[in-house]
């Protein structure tokens, strides 16, 4: 068999159905070879919503993301959809098309340093000298991307190596059993108001009940953080009025990085001791620095299997019902929604709300700057996927498309800032050929509003540039490219559209004209 069949196969065997790619002239063996292995391919309109894909793909199913693109510009584009991945810890392996190795050095067709270049944002970045190392570098990386602190892998693919010949296939297994670390908890106990934080990899959408198990067993309020304004994520409420209260943190999964303020005394009580369970060493040392003397204790350790063994076999824990309750309360609240005339990104939420409450199996999509917050404070569904912790913004429509070929009896409402629908709006046309509909809900307020309010603050109402955006009809743009689209621009407006948008059973765009508003936000 080809090199390109061994791969596939292996993908096969990882528990990959579908690849989400765009094709080029060195991966084509790799199109080849899914017919026969009856791995779907999604092919899109650029790179890095393929990525964006993959990664919410990975969100929603647990399994590894897979995205395929050529060399050259198709790897570029897509590795800066990488950092994205790298920030919310999703298994994701990206897979380049490479020139051949029997033309190294003698400046072949898009020949470059692939590794070099994605090296930054992955786990591991390889390129593959051998059709029969292709099964077994395919087996080490989906492990890879789950071991440890996840995220995404990259193999270089030449295009020599997909060709030749090989017997050499490799199954891909759970890999050899680990021991799993049990932490050190002996502060928690003396504890009257711990704090237990869990990083991205363990929200209640990858991770179902998992704070609700670990919360009851540690008798301790639990946290899952995945948004870039940490302790002034708008959907956590008076998170930061809690954080000052707090007499021991214990991080599971999550960094101690800008988001925790770096777990600076200014943010924390300068007595609390922290306690951290982390999968990568760089991010234990990272600690070190920033907690210093107040760090208890560190376990280098995969975050999911600890916190699942802490469930089953933590130290029975000091009934703290009062101080849960305290927590729950106050993450609870949200900003108050101020006054403007016109539609308020509020008004859009409890439209949306309204709409996700009697929704089959609905998953919420929120991506954006300003308007991505309300929608992230606003909305709530089971199953979340957002533009986490790196702060990008644009994957919105590649994240719903993801979500729709994860579940595709999902209800899938995206909620995105006029910024960020621009970024990869020809993806439309992908939803529409690839039948994977979902109702992209935009929030149209003409402007980079992240943007304008710093300018605002910063410089002054006199001082405005370059934030400025037009009034574009991007429910028509939908309609051209063979979806749905209607323009709302009265709040009485905004169920009947979305009714009809989800009704259509097409991919969709609600554009609706708001008035831009700051995220809300708590002053303490």
């Amino acid at each position: 068999m080809r090199g390109a069949d061994a791969l596939v196969r292996a993908l096969r065997d990882g528990g990959c159905d579908v690849i989400f790619a765009l094709s080029g002239n060195q991966i084509m063996p790799i199109f080849d070879a899914c017919i026969d292995a009856g791995i779907r391919l999604v092919h899109t309109r650029h790179e890095a919503a393929a990525v964006y894909m993959a990664e919410s793909y990975a969100q929603l199913t647990g399994r590894t993301g897979v995205a395929l693109v050529t060399a050259g510009g198709g790897l570029g584009n897509a590795v800066g959809a990488l950092i994205a991945a790298r920030a919310s810890d999703t298994p994701v392996l990206l897979l380049s098309g490479d020139s051949p190795v029997d033309r190294d050095g003698c400046g072949a067709f898009q020949e470059m340093d692939q590794t070099g270049m994605s090296a930054g944002q992955t786990k591991q970045s390889r390129r593959v000298l051998r059709s029969d190392d292709l099964s077994r570098a395919v087996a080490d990386a989906m492990q890879l991307a789950h071991s440890g602190r996840p995220g995404p892998v990259h193999l270089a693919l030449p295009a020599d190596v997909l060709v030749n010949e090989t017997a050499a296939v490799v199954s891909v297994g759970n890999g050899a059993a680990q021991d799993v670390p049990m932490p050190d908890l002996s502060r928690l106990s003396a504890a009257a108001r711990p704090l237990v934080l869990l990083g991205p990899s363990l929200t209640e959408t990858r991770a179902p009940g998992l704070r609700h198990a670990l919360q009851d067993r540690l008798q301790a309020p639990v946290i899952a953080m995945e948004s870039p304004r940490g302790l002034n994520d708008p959907a956590l409420g008076r998170l930061k009025q809690v954080a000052q209260q707090a007499d021991h943190v214990v991080c599971i999964g999550k960094c101690v990085d800008f988001t925790l303020s770096f777990g600076a005394v200014e943010a924390w009580p300068a007595a609390a001791f922290w306690d951290l369970v982390l999968g990568d060493q760089a991010d234990l040392e990272s600690a070190q620095t920033n907690l210093k003397s107040r760090l208890g204790g560190a376990v280098l350790g995969d975050a999911h299997s600890v916190a699942q063994r802490l469930v089953q076999a933590a130290t029975p824990q000091p009934n703290r019902e009062g101080w849960i309750k305290t927590v729950s309360d106050l993450t609870a609240e949200r900003a108050p929604r101020g006054s403007a005339p016109g539609i308020l990104p509020i008004d859009i939420c409890n439209a949306v709300q309204a709409v996700l409450r009697t929704a089959s199996q609905p998953v919420l999509i929120c991506d954006g700057g300003e308007f991505g917050q309300w929608a992230q404070s606003g909305t709530q569904a089971a199953r979340r996927v957002i533009n986490g912790v790196s702060g990008m913004i644009g994957g919105g429509v590649g994240y719903a498309m993801g979500a729709k070929a994860a579940d595709p009896e999902a209800t899938v409402i995206a909620m995105m800032g006029d910024g960020t629908v621009g970024f990869h709006l020809a993806e439309f046309e992908t939803a529409v050929r690839e039948n994977l509909p979902f109702i992209a809900v935009v929030g149209n307020d003409q402007r980079w509003n992240a943007e304008h309010l710093i300018q605002m603050r910063s410089f002054g109402p006199d001082r405005l540039i370059g934030c400025d955006l037009g009034a574009a009809r991007y429910d028509l743009a939908v309609v051209g490219l063979g979806g749905f689209g209607v323009h709302v621009t009265e709040r009485n407006q905004l169920a009947a559209a979305l009714h009809a948008a989800v009704n259509s059973g097409l991919p969709a765009c609600v554009n609706v004209q708001m008035q831009g508003m700051a995220a809300p936000v708590f002053e303490t």
